[in-house]
């Protein structure tokens, strides 16, 4: 009887054993896996953060490619401003990111658009430098032909007309960058922003008026039409006459321009306004149209 339980406590003994070993080969076969999931982590994270050091090193170039854009200190020079900006703030965006997959092909996605619109504004900005330089040179040419001239005849006549017509198109400011922005006036005097037509009572609008070191400076009127759904025009519906053409506008400002851009807004207060999209016309001194844009409320 003694020899059968000492058989019984081996066998327990060998089965507790085997557990253990078990147990300690599912232990070190756990410990192997966290160590394999560590490392790839480790090496994402890495990539990850390789990512970001190559897209903020992109972003600092454009940024730079701006700068020399606007050095040409062309008409575009305050838009060219406002999408440097744009880049700027984006890269204060990624230097505050912790660098996830996520949020990195999120900023690279609203960089795509920014890109594009940059690319579109250095090309057209290349172009208006051009023309700027051909102008100047055209301009210092006439300058000694009419300096040394003593006779009229038709031919220089005809030549003084062309210049004429050059200068003043170099004169003529551009109007850029036509905003509008439906919001909603709190009794507190806040101001939410709203694409509803019901619950808007005031109509932000905003332009850019270009730097123009050609232009004449001084006061300079600008007609601002805002047409409904309906064809109607909001606001003051005042009329310019500008020979036989009436204009009906919703306002009327005067900017004092200085050679250097400028930053207009203006609140157009709305009621009982209806969903649609709406039309907004800018107009100057000559009633000539010089921006346009629209935007839709529901």
């Amino acid at each position: 009887m003694e020899l059968n339980q000492s058989n019984s406590r081996n066998s327990g003994l060998k089965v507790v054993v085997l557990i253990l070993v078990l147990l300690l080969m599912g232990t070190l076969a756990y410990v192997y896996k966290l160590q394999q999931d560590k490392d790839a982590v480790d090496s994402s994270l890495s990539k990850t953060l390789t990512e970001k050091e190559k897209f903020q090193a992109e972003l600092e170039s454009k940024i730079a490619e701006y700068d020399v854009a606007i050095a040409d200190n062309t008409a575009l020079k305050g838009e060219l401003e406002e999408e440097q900006a744009k880049i700027m703030e984006l890269l204060e965006k990624i230097k505050k990111s912790d660098g996830s997959v996520a949020e990195l092909s999120k900023y690279k996605t609203q960089y795509v658009k920014l890109k594009r619109e940059m690319d579109n504004l250095i090309a057209e900005n290349n172009v208006l430098k051009a023309n700027n330089s051909k102008l100047t040179k055209n301009l210092d040419s006439t300058n000694v032909v009419l300096t040394n001239a003593k006779t009229a005849n038709d031919t220089l006549a005809a030549k003084n007309e062309n210049l004429s017509k050059t200068v003043e198109k170099a004169q003529r400011l551009s109007v850029l960058n036509l905003t509008t922005l439906a919001v909603k006036q709190k009794s507190s005097g806040k101001q939410i922003n709203t694409d509803k037509a019901s619950k808007a009572d005031v109509l932000k609008i905003g332009f850019t008026i270009a730097e123009n070191q050609v232009a004449k400076t001084g006061d300079r009127t600008y007609y601002v039409q805002v047409i409904d759904s309906k064809n109607n025009v909001l606001g003051e519906k005042k009329t310019e006459t500008f020979g036989t053409t009436y204009l009906p506008y919703s306002f009327q400002k005067i900017i004092k321009y200085e050679n250097k851009t400028v930053q207009v807004q203006e609140d157009l207060s709305v009621k009982n306004i209806t969903s649609g999209t709406y039309f907004v016309n800018v107009f100057d001194k000559k009633g000539e149209l010089v921006s346009k844009s629209s935007f839709q409320l529901k």
